[in-house]
């Protein structure tokens, strides 16, 4: 089981089962402005998979495209998750707010052809320059 919290400990979650691969870096510029960093760090999950341990009445959302809802921590800002209509058993996961290893590595580099320009990826990772790496739209 995984375990996470936001910034400011107020929300916490566990995770049951196994993350949908692939752990990815993601050069977009809504991970980007999400996450306030170079990238986003994002697995899928099965929605099923999350549960709240304290804090959800905190969760608050936005629409980032036509039926793509991004949830957030109110007491802090951290980002959290997103969901798509489209596939609601699905969720883009943010991994930046794990309290534990999630025992895998990031297999690749996301929209790669929107990353800052101050950026350089010299590891070895797959680059891929768009779309969505786990089926979710932007």
């Amino acid at each position: 089981m995984l375990k996470g919290s936001c910034a400011c400990g107020q929300i916490r979650y566990e995770i049951q089962g196994d993350l949908l691969g692939p752990i990815t870096y993601c050069h977009c510029w809504r991970c980007r402005k999400q996450s306030g960093s170079s990238f986003g760090t994002t697995a899928g999950l099965k929605a099923t998979g999350l549960a709240f341990v304290a804090g959800e009445d905190l969760l608050r959302s936005w629409e980032s495209s036509l039926g793509v809802r991004r949830f957030f921590a109110s007491c802090c800002g951290s980002p959290i998750y997103k969901r798509d209509d489209a596939d609601p058993e699905e969720i883009g996961f943010r991994l930046g707010t794990l309290d534990t290893d999630p025992s895998m590595q990031a297999e690749m580099h996301f929209s790669v052809s929107s990353k800052v320009p101050w950026i350089e990826i010299d590891d070895a990772l797959p680059q891929s320059p768009g779309g969505s790496p786990f089926g979710l739209r932007d």
